[in-house]
């Protein structure tokens, strides 16, 4: 009976980690993106810019950038 418990209790543990685990990528790549997308408008505004060029290239770049760290992240969780 304890020992039934035990593993249930080490299931849900198990569960709630990948849970934070996969949000934290998520709010990891929201940041990313973001970071990306902020400095296209600055520096676009710096420049005088009519058309967004930097926040076009660099949110894009930020995308990528999330994916490719996402990617490697998976890959090292997998090595666990």
């Amino acid at each position: 009976m304890l020992k039934k418990d035990f593993q249930e209790l080490n299931e849900k543990k198990q569960e709630l980690n990948k849970f934070s685990y996969y949000s934290s990528m998520a709010f990891q790549m929201l940041i990313i993106i973001f970071i990306g997308v902020a400095g296209g408008i600055s520096i676009d505004k710096w420049l005088h810019m009519k058309f967004p060029v930097f926040t076009i290239i660099l949110s894009l770049f930020g995308v990528f950038v999330a994916i490719y760290i996402t990617f490697k992240d998976f890959i090292h969780m997998d090595k666990r």
